[in-house]
């Protein structure tokens, strides 16, 4: 009966450890250790959700679709907050978020990137933005994702295809100046029948800093259906395959390693880690270790 009983306490004990992980200090990033942990539809006008970033100063996401209509303000559970519509652009896949409440989004096609602050219910037009340019137009397979790192100052980028490009940006925005530099070479990744359609980096995960994986990247292949956790280097560290979701194609994460990835149908897929066998392992030792208390043997 105790040994039924504890391992009833075990099991509600590693449950509970199962759900307490979203709001655990994330102390690296591998994502054998993710699991989806939930699916919400996304209203994006008529686009499709092509790029996602967070904002840790709001502790919301900021989705922007395909056809460069508007920025879209949504809760982590895919609850549209707001709106700011957008004129003259075209192609727009990439954004991320820099800081005081402004974002940089980019063009595929002509690989431009444009500078701005999210107003809720507001407009802006491409033409009255700063802008600095990666490159030519390229047709649809240049810029497809974009990532600031908050301890650099700096900028990454990954162009789709026709080739592949992981990018390391240094840009001025007073001067309007931009220096790309390839991180890598992408072929490094083996994806080379697949494309690279967006990229995060790990400083922006507080507990991170300091660590081996503060200048890691999180690359998403949408026709590869895979998601890499890569170094500086190109090195492969970590993945996680979405084999069943074939339109995911943008990617963040918040500051407690929670990874969210949009999709063009529009969709929002959330990617949490899940307690390694250790962990496990080691709740199981301890409650299992506990002694039962000895009845009375006291008589009245």
């Amino acid at each position: 009966m105790m040994i039924k009983r504890l391992l009833t306490v075990a099991t509600l004990a590693v449950a509970g450890l199962s759900a307490s992980t979203s709001h655990a200090v994330v102390t690296d990033v591998n994502l054998s250790n993710y699991q989806l942990d939930g699916v919400y539809s996304l209203t994006i006008a008529a686009d499709e959700a092509s790029g996602v970033t967070y904002n840790p100063d709001t502790g919301t996401l900021f989705v922007i679709g395909d056809e460069g209509r508007a920025i879209v303000e949504y809760d982590t559970q895919g609850n549209q907050l707001g709106l700011m519509s957008l004129t003259g652009f075209d192609d727009t896949e990439g954004i991320t978020y820099i800081g005081n409440g402004e974002f940089i989004v980019v063009e595929e096609r002509e690989q431009d990137l444009y500078r701005l602050t999210y107003t809720a219910f507001g407009s802006a037009t491409r033409g009255d933005l700063p802008m600095v340019s990666i490159g030519p137009n390229v047709g649809n397979s240049g810029i497809e994702g974009i990532t600031y790192d908050t301890a650099t100052g700096k900028y990454f980028a990954v162009k789709e295809k026709n080739p592949q490009a992981v990018y390391e940006l240094d840009i001025d925005w007073d001067a309007l100046s931009i220096v790309v530099n390839p991180l890598f070479d992408p072929a490094l990744l083996d994806l080379a029948s697949d494309d690279l359609s967006d990229v995060q980096i790990l400083s922006t995960v507080p507990s991170l800093l300091g660590t081996a994986d503060q200048n890691n990247l999180l690359i998403y292949s949408q026709e590869g259906r895979k998601l890499l956790e890569v170094t500086p280097a190109g090195d492969t560290l970590s993945t996680f395959e979405l084999a069943n979701i074939g339109d995911a194609e943008g990617v963040t994460i918040d500051p407690e390693g929670t990874i969210y990835i949009v999709g063009e149908t529009p969709a929002l897929y959330v990617l949490k880690p899940v307690p390694e066998p250790a962990a496990i392992a080691t709740a199981l030792l301890g409650l299992l270790a506990i002694k039962p208390r000895r009845k009375s043997s006291r008589t009245a």
